[in-house]
């Protein structure tokens, strides 16, 4: 059990004070949170401040492609059952930005820390978590993020001898892999909706058979490991095979495969799956997303959508036709300037539904949804698209930067 904080040594104090100055620095000229412009000032003056911080909590590390900055909430919410949590709630999951989130923590017992996929293992060799939840590997930023087998690789290889329980999904056979050299691993069965980057065997290179929700490789025998929890329907099946319902406010699939996974990861803190998911109805929204909001006297809700499976999952929760679609692409520095993977999405299930294109590679999309035999029409901006949207709800779909821009523009 993580103890109360040790007091800081005067470097650690003096990194601590000039880390918040910049932050507040950077807030006051509206250039954000400051998040992450605090933790680099921070960090310079201490390099191991991230460790000096975490070291009087129980840490749990989040990684994804998918869903991460929702599940490090859900399971934030039901770790405060059990004792005070901080956490980078609004995703700024480099080390910069994880150690302005530790540095409000003194008093906290549980540390619930999203990390972005290429510094999952030097993190959890600087704060030494207590648990791991690993979610999915799928296709993102072709640019600068690693292809996937390599990645769940590193994984691998960094997470090898980890004194830490991984809480891993099961039916993502690259995360089966990435846990595959970890000794303490309490298996999920979560799903997995988007199986395009998953039909070779991460162990071999031979192809993998997968009937139904199973999976295996006949070459070399590496297979879907037995779960101890699965979501089922709507409930949470638990390693004694009782049955929890899952009640949230969260919409889609997805986010009862995150509650599972938290679920699983609060239990090992000794937080009972009944209690952990009656806190997870607290949470309406993450970071903006889900978002139902007014804007130009309309109601719009807000989604995010930054990869193809990320699309995916995102296509499965909006309302049907002809509820009109406004769909957002960005392609900067935090999005990824690639956006060859447009031609990844499957856009022919957005059928029916009037479709509105923004955003700065709006013309990218606009090629890509032609192709696809979709009728859309391209608009400068917010404002455009909704002023010539059909009535009722609007759905909009952005990926990262997108979805930014739409949350100033909407004051959310």
């Amino acid at each position: 059990m993580a103890g109360n904080a040790e007091p800081l040594s005067p470097r650690a104090k003096l990194a601590v004070t000039a880390g918040k100055a910049a932050a507040a620095v950077s807030r006051a000229a509206g250039k954000g949170s400051g998040s992450v412009i605090g933790g680099r000032v921070a960090l310079k003056l201490d390099p191991d401040l991230l460790a000096r911080l975490a070291a009087h909590l129980d840490v749990v590390l989040v990684s994804a492609t998918n869903g991460k900055t929702t599940t490090t909430r859900l399971i934030a919410e039901a770790l405060r059952a059990a004792g005070p949590v901080v956490s980078n709630a609004l995703g700024a999951n480099m080390p910069a930005g994880i150690t302005s989130a530790l540095a409000g923590g003194s008093d906290a017992r549980f540390g619930v820390i999203e990390v972005d996929e290429k510094y999952l293992a030097g993190v959890a060799r600087d704060v030494d978590p207590k648990a791991i939840a690993l979610l999915n590997l799928s296709r993102d930023q072709l640019d600068r993020a690693a292809e996937t087998r390599m990645l769940a690789e590193k994984w691998r290889e960094g997470l090898s001898g980890t004194k830490a329980l991984v809480i891993a999904n099961c039916d993502d056979p690259l995360i089966a892999w990435a846990a595959s050299s970890v000794t303490n691993v309490v298996w999920v069965a979560a799903g997995q909706e988007w199986k395009d980057d998953a039909w070779s065997c991460p162990s071999c290179g031979g192809v993998l058979q997968r009937p139904g929700d199973d999976w295996g490789c006949g070459d070399c025998g590496f297979r879907r490991p037995m779960p101890q929890w699965a979501l089922h329907g709507e409930h949470v099946l638990d390693p004694h095979g009782a049955a929890w319902p899952i009640k949230l406010q969260l919409p889609g699939r997805a986010n009862k495969a995150n509650a599972t996974t938290s679920a699983a990861v609060a239990a090992a803190f000794g937080v009972p799956p009944q209690v952990a998911l009656e806190r997870m109805w607290q949470v309406t929204a993450v970071a903006g997303r889900y978002d139902v909001i007014t804007f130009n006297d309309r109601e719009l809700r807000l989604l995010l959508a930054k990869n193809p499976a990320g699309w995916l999952e995102t296509f499965s929760l909006i309302d049907g036709p002809p509820t009109p679609v406004v769909l957002s692409v960005n392609a900067r520095g935090a999005d990824g300037t690639d956006t060859s993977w447009l031609w990844d999405v499957d856009y022919t299930r957005l059928t029916g539904h009037p479709l509105f294109v923004i955003g700065d590679r709006k013309l990218d999309l606009a090629v890509r949804l032609e192709v696809a035999g979709q009728h859309f029409r391209v608009c400068e901006n917010l404002d455009e698209a909704v002023a010539a949207a059909p009535g009722g709800r609007i759905e909009v779909i952005a990926n990262y930067t997108a979805f930014q821009d739409l949350r100033r523009r909407v004051g959310n």
